[in-house]
């Protein structure tokens, strides 16, 4: 076996509050997001959104430090990753590439070049697959080794997703269990499972399998846990007009605080590090939801970052791939027959709900509500939250 390299894929956050407008320019530039039928027409958009919208983002980040503590934390499960591979006897070299901020993933495979790297793990730290996180790292990714000679020589394997993994369930498990038994009457807890949504549309017309290795996880660890505490799936961090998953986290917390729960544990089940969707959308923006429905005891079980079960997860799934036939960008890419994925297949553009999906942030009128935006100062981006 050659020098091996496992290469962990985030999504990226400013580190302080100076990144933050540039963070968005480069969330807003990704097809991903927003869909427009020019490719000429992204950048100058994603421009006109990040200005508009950085002032609010920096409150946000400003709650909670001043930046994105995302990076550090993925700094330290990969060194917890490479420590405990060699521990097991795996020598391995660990890089970290972000979507959407340094270190970019552009950035990992020039250093993995520059390394000899001769096998590659790539390992998102996204538990489910989506064609949003781990699907649109994987499309950079697959240009790139379009792209570059070099990387076409790395022998490369992909992991696209371990939600079923015995020692992650076994890690948000321990954490369950821990945060529990800090309340008196642990048995009337009732645990709330927030999950990063995505449009409805993602689902319905894409195929995505998110919504369902969502649940089955849940359902997983509720079994693992063996408790008889009641418990709710919801959905988190909706923007715009556009049908999300459901239930949405505010309204459930809503209808516990309507039934008289008085003790509530939340549970971040798609999210293995703190970042912004942790300390202050559910620590600040939903616990006063929260209390203002009458839940009086609110408390959050710590995103898993480098607990020790959750990184003995990471070197056993990397350790098993590489002894397994590898996946490929062609094979990884669809994992249902019925997914559509981004450019690959043609979705409409305009006002269509196919089109809504690559328009989640921003609902789905584009330049013109920009322009009747900054002509009126009245108008749809007021609706969508972004002025």
């Amino acid at each position: 076996m050659g020098r091996v390299g496992v290469l962990l894929l985030n999504l990226g956050g400013p580190e302080q509050l100076e990144d933050v407008r540039p963070f968005l320019f480069n969330l807003f530039s990704d097809p991903e997001i927003i869909r427009l039928p020019f490719p000429w027409l992204q950048k100058p958009l994603a421009w006109m959104i990040s200005t508009l919208r950085f002032q609010k983002s920096q409150e946000n980040y400003r709650q909670i430090g001043g930046g994105s503590p995302l990076r550090q934390i993925t700094e330290a499960q990969g060194q917890a990753l490479e420590e405990r591979l060699a521990q097991m006897g795996q020598e391995a070299s660990v890089y970290i590439g972000m979507r959407y901020w340094h270190p970019f993933t552009e950035e990992a495979i020039a250093a993995i070049e520059r390394d000899r790297i001769e096998q590659l793990v790539i390992l998102p730290l996204y538990p489910h697959f989506s064609i949003s996180t781990s699907g649109s790292s994987f499309r950079v990714l697959e240009e790139l080794w379009k792209q570059n000679r070099a990387c076409r020589q790395i022998e490369y394997t992909l992991i696209p997703s371990w939600y079923d993994n015995p020692e992650y369930i076994s890690a948000m498990v321990d954490l369950i269990v821990q945060e529990l038994d800090k309340f008196s009457n642990p048995d009337r807890v009732h645990i709330f499972f927030s999950a990063h949504g995505v449009p409805q549309s993602y689902v319905d017309e894409a195929g995505d399998p998110y919504q369902q290795e969502i649940e089955e996880c849940t359902r997983l660890i509720m079994q693992t846990l063996n408790r008889a505490n009641d418990y709710t799936l919801a959905y988190q961090s909706r923007v715009g007009p556009v049908e999300w998953l459901k239930p949405y986290t505010e309204n459930a917390l809503e209808e516990l605080g309507e039934r008289g729960i008085k003790d509530l544990l939340v549970v971040p089940i798609s999210f293995v590090s703190e970042h912004i969707e942790t300390l202050q959308e559910i620590d600040i923006e939903y616990r006063e939801v929260a209390q203002e429905a009458g839940i009086e005891n609110f408390q959050r079980i710590p995103a898993l970052n480098t607990h020790p079960i959750f990184i003995d997860s990471l070197a056993k799934l990397t350790i098993e791939s590489l002894e397994k036939d590898p996946h490929t960008f062609a094979e990884v890419a669809r994992p249902k027959k019925n997914m559509k994925m981004y450019p690959q297949e043609r979705w409409e553009w305009g006002m269509t709900t196919a089109a809504e999906v690559w328009n989640g942030r921003l609902a789905m009128v584009g330049f013109i509500a920009l322009i009747l935006e900054l002509i009126s100062g009245h108008g749809p981006l007021h609706f969508v939250g972004l002025m």
